[in-house]
């Protein structure tokens, strides 16, 4: 049975972040709880958000570590709870709206957190009682504005998702804008991730044709405009079309990730120090390479597909594509250039098998092709 399921309202505009306190009105959020990060706030980016709501009662939580905690949780749940809020508003990238998903759901649910991890059967625990919130995305990478999924670091340091529809933000305000002042090297990193939501989604064997021509026009917006907006950070079309990228990523994975997301999760718990949309950067070439011999993907042309999408002529041409788009944006070149070690490897599998997207894949890793599959990246 196919499950095909898409919801929020979304304000997609240059300035659109003027219409916070319209969207905060419709919701019924009078005293929100503004989750951000110091780079946010130092940006002047949260300011921008706070101008726009006169005579609102706002607290503010600015310390989102980059891969969000529980603990980060915790803090912000004492602040939600002290200031009697009612709502939250997330300004920042991926890891202020995962925050904001966590305190949604710690602020309103009894026990710990790990309780309503996805792998451990925690989604049916999550209820309509989470907080509402509003998300204002000011990068282009995660899409988690319109996502009903959070990864979160736990106490025990596992990189857990955490998943309902429930969690979907009550309203997405992306204005590209907010972006324009991105530095180049998170511009690169962060459209990398949106790139490839937006090829392993389309990759999943799950039946959504709905999600697959959403991530393949995605792809086709973010392959084309990711150079220009690294390039230059003040090109407004490029920084619309990779937003849009972003939004249309998140949007089509509901139908599931796959490998890189695994090992990419998976790293990234064994060192929260390393950016996700670079290391799933990393391993994108080696996974597409990987996927080619699924069945499904044969059968259905997906790698051909895609190439179509890049302006590619073949879907073989693919990996060394996204290795030369990561050189020219200067990514690293591979996982040992970002100090990883092979020595790691034996955890880094554990994890990938663990996680949320491993079954989603259209081929099922083992623990040796996992390993393969670092080493390829390494």
């Amino acid at each position: 049975m196919a499950l095909i399921h898409y919801l929020t309202q979304i304000q997609f505009d240059h300035g659109a972040v003027k219409l916070l306190k319209q969207e905060c009105d419709r919701v019924g959020i009078a005293r929100p709880l503004v989750v951000t990060d110091a780079g946010v706030k130092a940006a002047g980016i949260l300011q921008k958000a706070l101008d726009v709501l006169p005579g609102v009662a706002v607290a503010v939580f600015d310390q989102t570590p980059s891969n969000p905690t529980e603990a980060a949780v915790r803090a912000a749940v004492t602040m939600y709870r002290a200031q009697q809020c009612d709502g939250l508003i997330a300004v920042g990238g991926g890891s202020a709206i995962d925050c904001a998903k966590g305190v949604a759901i710690a602020a309103t649910h009894e026990g710990p957190l790990t309780h309503y991890a996805t792998i451990l059967g925690g989604s049916p625990r999550i209820t309509e009682a989470v907080a509402p919130l509003i998300a204002v995305p000011t990068t282009s990478g995660t899409g988690s504005e319109v996502a009903r999924g959070a990864i979160l670091i736990v106490d025990d340091h596992r990189k857990l998702g955490f998943h309902s529809w429930h969690l979907v933000p009550k309203a997405a305000i992306c204005d590209p804008e907010l972006t324009l002042g991105l530095p180049a090297s998170l511009t690169a990193a962060t459209g990398m991730d949106a790139v490839a939501h937006c090829m392993e989604t389309f990759m999943a064997p799950a039946f959504n044709p709905p999600a697959d021509g959403i991530a393949l026009d995605g792809l086709a917006r973010a392959w084309a405009h990711i150079e220009r907006a690294t390039r230059d950070g003040n090109d407004r079309e490029a920084r619309f079309n990779l937003m849009s990228a972003s939004m249309q990523g998140a949007m089509a994975f509901q139908k599931g990730l796959g490998a890189v997301h695994s090992l990419s999760h998976s790293l990234g718990g064994v060192n929260p120090r390393l950016h996700h949309g670079t290391l799933n950067a990393m391993f994108l070439p080696a996974v597409v390479r990987f996927n080619a011999h699924a069945p499904s993907v044969q059968q259905e042309r997906r790698l051909d597909r895609m190439a179509q999408a890049m302006g590619l002529a073949s879907g073989s041409d693919i990996p060394e594509a996204i290795r030369d788009m990561n050189a020219r944006l200067g990514l690293p070149t591979g996982l040992s250039a970002m100090g990883v070690s092979r020595d790691w490897f034996g955890q880094i599998v554990v994890g990938a098998m663990a996680d949320h997207c491993h079954k989603t894949n259209p081929r099922v890793a083992s623990a040796d092709e996992y390993e393969a599959l670092l080493a390829e990246s390494l």
